[in-house]
């Protein structure tokens, strides 16, 4: 998992207090050869949602004469947190303004917009797919997957490609298959992405498909 800081200048409040923000983005997960590789030497990572979930921390306050803080968190769409640390979860890519005021109750100071912090969610890759009607199903019955939100932002274009760890692929978003023996099979989705250099040239992620006779 990487984790992208930021520390901005102290700020004045009774003292010195020091906000920290970080926010943890689950990395992606690569193929190690090409998705069609007849080898199959292939790790591919558990599925990669849009979900992504932000934790700030203002705990660097320095100054005990500042006395007991309060921290009100804005986190800039339309949720509001109180604590000195707090994590959210968003469930939309998307830039967000994450605003922090900081109260002290024994004086009923406020500090309107002590911090804020641009949450810059529209890079992150999402690798996710789902069968339907779900992950159990007999040998011959049809399923559907589907690639849901998957997406590489930095990629001006993307092939879905499927494995379903049975000899047969496909190519789509949407696509249907049906096993043709019992068994359990870790079916892949992979991303090839086409564009510029900072474009990952393949991803991949994978769940497991338990087929009964």
């Amino acid at each position: 998992m990487r984790f992208f800081s930021v520390f901005p200048p102290a700020a004045r409040l009774r003292g010195t207090l020091a906000v920290a923000a970080a926010l943890a983005l689950p990395a992606a997960a690569h193929a190690q050869t090409a998705p069609d590789d007849p080898s199959g030497v292939i790790e591919c990572g558990p599925v990669q949602p849009g979900e992504l979930c932000v934790d700030f921390d203002a705990s660097r306050s320095v100054d005990p004469s500042a006395g007991v803080l309060e921290y009100r968190w804005d986190m800039g769409d339309g949720t509001t947190l109180t604590g000195l640390t707090v994590t959210h979860c968003y469930k939309v890519r998307g830039h967000y303004k994450v605003v922090l005021d900081v109260a002290v109750p024994a004086t009923g100071e406020v500090r309107r917009a002590e911090r804020t912090f641009d949450v810059d969610l529209t890079r992150k890759p999402v690798l996710n797919f789902s069968a339907s009607p779900s992950l159990k199903a007999r040998v011959s019955q049809p399923v559907a997957f589907d690639a849901l939100d998957s997406v590489l932002p930095e990629c001006q274009s993307v092939v879905v490609v499927w494995d379903f760890r049975d000899g047969y692929t496909q190519q789509g978003r949407h696509v249907e298959h049906s096993f043709r023996k019992a068994g359990r099979f870790a079916v892949r989705m992979s991303l090839r992405g086409y564009g510029p250099g900072a474009c990952a040239a393949s991803n991949c992620v994978s769940q497991e498909v338990v087929v009964e006779p």
